[in-house]
């Protein structure tokens, strides 16, 4: 069998030959310019974010249309609202007491991966912050996601050439397969790999040798505490975790409740059409749910309804069904809806205590989401506090939606993003949400200074050879 490189090898070539050329004219274009151009991608985004939402949802089968418009706009317009002044070209400061410059010098080729939950608004973000900082992007979509990116990656490719972008500044992959992924991720030009999907493909991304900047996955657990607003608590969930039918990785996994006020929980989730499932059921749900061959989330059921889910299952459901609960007794392998399930499923918890609710949430947190989410509904400011402390999670959402509040700019002040970083926790190299101000190069002029730190030691103890550790020691703590 012929290696990637034998088979992709001078499609790749001509992939980068021309991002190269478009990185060489990029490079040269200043911050006005720049952002005219990046202006003109948001408005061709914004502009289309109904008919590209319809797209999707109709290719991919996936989640809902009008939801899909909320992420577009959110990947258009409130990004753009984020990184409009943010300076990616030239000075970005100058401290004359310092003597250091900073300058914004743009990366080189992006390899953009698109995933089949969220494609248009991730290919209009990813484009957006590459025009923004002036780096070429390559965008590599789910083949279950081609038409409805390329759609999008095209748009964004005519507004950008029509404020004078280089040729070739967008380009994307009509046949996306694996070995080409693959030969594009370990390509020696390419600059970064924004690496947005399924586990896979980011490890393959992150085995590349390329730098990637990649996601981690979601189990995100929320916590009712016992003084919450337990009516406005059950309802933000369901906003979020009925939103494009559950497809955002930072949307609720679980809900952890205590005791004391288990019963008027489960009463406004009824209220809001909820349903909660007897064992015999939860037994169903979890074999049309999840794949127990690979151990992932059945594919098959991803941004499904809950009523189709449940008919899928043969669970017989109210017909108004918007939420299957799932009652659980443990985490982990053995309770395999404790997982992440991208879908209006929710495993349930009641625990003893706020102790006893804090510890269910670490576990759920470990089992397949570290580093990347928690939320919690509590006005109790010292309980947060403790929550946040002991929870692995790049960010703690309060008294918010989890998908609308992780993703940031709508309930909350975080950085706008469709890339969500967790850590090393998730082997992410950060917990930001991943944004233009990730995709420059940082310049240094250092000019001649005297360091008064060093001024406070007699500078010539550590070039004497007689002098010994000790000596150096205790310098150091007479000058502290």
């Amino acid at each position: 069998m012929a290696s990637a490189e034998t088979d992709y090898g001078p499609r790749v070539e001509t992939y980068f030959q021309k991002a190269k050329s478009a990185a060489a004219i990029f490079s040269q274009l200043g911050q006005e310019q720049t952002d005219r151009i990046s202006l003109a991608v948001r408005d061709a985004g914004f502009n289309n974010r109904v008919r590209l939402a319809k797209m999707a949802a109709e290719e991919t089968g996936i989640g809902k249309w009008p939801d899909k418009v909320v992420k577009n706009a959110i990947a258009t317009m409130f990004v753009w609202e984020d990184i409009r002044n943010l300076t990616t070209a030239g000075v970005i400061s100058d401290d004359p007491v310092s003597g250091i410059v900073e300058i914004a010098q743009p990366m080189g080729p992006i390899l953009a991966i698109i995933p089949v939950t969220n494609p248009t608004a991730t290919v209009l973000f990813k484009t957006l912050i590459c025009m923004k900082t002036r780096n070429p992007i390559i965008i590599c979509p789910s083949p279950r996601a081609k038409k409805s990116c390329m759609e999008a990656a095209r748009l964004c490719y005519e507004a950008a050439l029509s404020q004078g972008a280089p040729d070739d500044c967008v380009q994307w992959v009509p046949e996306p397969v694996i070995p080409l992924t693959q030969a594009l991720m370990s390509h020696k030009a390419l600059a970064l790999i924004l690496a947005t999907g399924g586990a896979g493909l980011v490890k393959s991304a992150y085995s590349s040798g390329t730098p990637t900047l990649g996601v981690g996955s979601g189990n995100v657990p929320v916590y009712i505490e016992a003084g919450a607003d337990i009516p406005f608590a059950v309802e933000q969930i369901f906003i979020s975790k009925l939103f494009d039918n559950g497809t955002i990785c930072a949307s609720e996994q679980a809900i952890v409740v205590e005791k004391s006020i288990a019963g008027r929980v489960a009463d406004e989730v009824r209220k809001r059409g909820g349903y909660f499932l007897s064992e015999q059921e939860v037994a169903k749900l979890t074999a049309a749910a999840y794949d127990a061959k690979k151990k992932v989330m059945n594919a098959d059921i991803v941004g499904k309804s809950a009523s189709e889910i449940a008919a899928r299952a043969g669970i017989n459901a109210p017909k108004d069904v918007r939420m299957l609960m799932a009652p659980l007794s443990g985490v982990g392998e053995l309770y395999p809806l404790s997982g992440e399930i991208l879908a209006p499923i929710l495993a349930y918890y009641v625990a003893d205590d706020f102790d006893h609710a804090v510890n269910l949430c670490i576990d759920l947190n470990f089992y397949g989401g570290i580093g990347h989410t928690v939320s919690m509904y509590s006005n109790d400011e010292e309980k947060i506090k403790t929550f946040a402390m002991l929870m692995n999670a790049g960010r703690i959402v309060v008294n918010t939606p989890s998908a609308h509040g992780a993703v940031g700019g709508i309930y909350n002040m975080l950085h706008p993003s469709l890339t969500l970083g967790c850590g090393t926790g998730g082997k992410n190299i950060t917990t930001d949400n991943v944004t233009a101000r990730h995709l420059i190069n940082i310049q240094r002029i250092a000019r001649r200074r005297d360091n008064l730190r060093l001024a406070r030691f007699d500078t010539a103890m550590f070039l004497d050879e007689s002098q010994n550790i000790n000596a150096v020691e205790k310098a150091f703590n007479k000058n502290s």
